[in-house]
């Protein structure tokens, strides 16, 4: 087990660093990855490469009929039409999934099926509903086809040697087809993030316990859990600390050996039971990153090095945890999981709204306001949500947040804005 230096139980307020979230944002980016594993490409989905991925065939390998019809010479075909068809002589049938090896006659044509292997010297494939078979075995071309038209062509779809996927791209269910249809079956992905989650707070009790005077329920823990692992990390849950050094001490002391990463919720408030910072810093090799981002709701939220881990220090009041794992810690764990840092801080879904009322805002704080989302008259609304960082359900009934820049004072009905939906 580490071992920690002796610790005061109160808090180094002169520790309380607040950064613009830029500056959040770059220092979560200096994370380095976890380590990498092999695995098979059935089980990459979500998964982020550790190494890059370059095509080792042409796709396809063939040249192959994207239509049903008929396998022809286009020069054959030149100045067919309806008045004037062309006549063919049928040579048989190309069968799925088998070799043309003999080469098409001149003025022939022979039965292919979309996904067929064109002949040797044939160069286009006339659609079945431009063509009749006549009864003396010939083929009736009522429509002329340029050279490789209805035709894929080798490599057309990929080049050998093509790079497919850089490091640190997420692989998602859609990328696994075209990587087993170029022959890869397995690939060296980041191994997912081990991570630890500590609730902190005296007042908190679980969830079955009923709440005496004085006392929440754990708010926070079954969401934090789920997105933990909805963002690719295996989540250990260690349960609810005491608000003091030696109980805080001990479970950082476990989670640090045993995980790649902690996440905290609550404790990193400048408070007089607030003792997470100053236990952080009792162990070797630890240092603050930051403990505060111009944010609201959420500007007490801690990044820290303990022992070299990285550790997340989340606000305790529930819309302020939340909202911050959205937007600083989802990213956080990507960039521990390998993924690079302009994906990792890209919002996965969003889309764009008129703001239906006004929202005032602090000048020199990025403001997160929660908003429902609605149509009216072909327009989508965001109409603000109200409520404080302590309410729960008022995030529960909001679609989606839009951010207010640091530099405005607000944002006027009207507005055209982004919305950032949560997941």
């Amino acid at each position: 087990m580490l071992k920690a230096h002796t610790t005061p139980t109160q808090p180094h307020k002169g520790f309380f660093r607040v950064v613009s979230s830029e500056e959040a944002r770059a220092r979560l980016a200096e994370i380095r990855p976890v380590g990498t594993e092999s695995v098979a490409v059935a089980q990459a989905a979500g998964r982020v490469l550790a190494r890059k991925v370059a095509s080792p065939i042409d796709l396809p390998h063939f040249d192959r009929a994207v239509m049903d019809g008929y396998a022809v010479r286009s020069a054959d075909t030149f100045g067919a039409s309806e008045s004037q068809p062309a006549y063919l002589r049928l040579v048989g049938t190309i069968e799925m999934g088998q070799e043309a090896r003999d080469p098409l006659p001149p003025a022939c044509a022979a039965r292919i099926a979309t996904g067929g292997m064109l002949p040797p010297e044939a160069d286009a494939v006339v659609m079945v509903e431009y063509t009749e078979e006549t009864p003396d075995g010939l083929l009736e071309v009522r429509r002329s086809v340029a050279p490789w038209e209805n035709v894929q062509r080798v490599g057309e779809d990929v080049r050998r040697g093509t790079l497919l996927f850089e490091v640190g791209y997420r692989l998602r269910p859609i990328d696994l087809g075209a990587l087993t249809g170029v022959g890869i079956t397995r690939m060296r992905v980041f191994r997912r993030p081990r991570v630890a989650l500590l609730c902190t707070g005296d007042e908190i009790v679980p969830p079955e316990v009923r709440p005496r005077p004085g006392q929440v329920r754990n708010v926070n823990e079954c969401s934090l859990l789920a997105m933990i692992e909805q963002e690719g990390a295996e989540v250990t849950n260690l349960g609810i600390v005491r608000d003091s050094a030696p109980a805080l001490r001990g479970a950082l002391a476990e989670a640090i050996v045993h995980h790649d990463a902690v996440l905290l919720s609550g404790g990193s408030s400048v408070g007089a039971k607030d003792v997470a910072l100053a236990v952080l810093m009792s162990f070797p090799r630890s240092k603050v990153r930051f403990h505060g981002i111009s944010v609201a709701p959420g500007k007490p939220t801690l990044f820290a090095l303990c022992s070299g881990k990285p550790v997340l220090g989340l606000p305790g009041h529930p819309q302020s945890a939340l909202v911050i794992f959205q937007i600083f810690g989802a990213p956080f764990l990507r960039i521990l999981g390998g993924e690079r840092p302009e994906f990792a801080f890209r919002w996965r879904a969003r889309t764009s709204a008129v703001l239906a009322q006004g929202v005032p805002s602090q000048p020199g704080r990025e403001d997160y306001v929660r908003v429902r989302l609605h149509e009216q008259e072909g327009t989508c609304v965001a109409v603000p949500v109200p409520g404080k960082s302590a309410s729960v359900f008022n995030l529960i009934h909001a679609d989606g947040l839009i951010r207010i820049p640091a530099h405005a004072e607000g944002l006027e009905a009207g507005s055209p804005v982004e919305v950032l939906l949560l997941r």
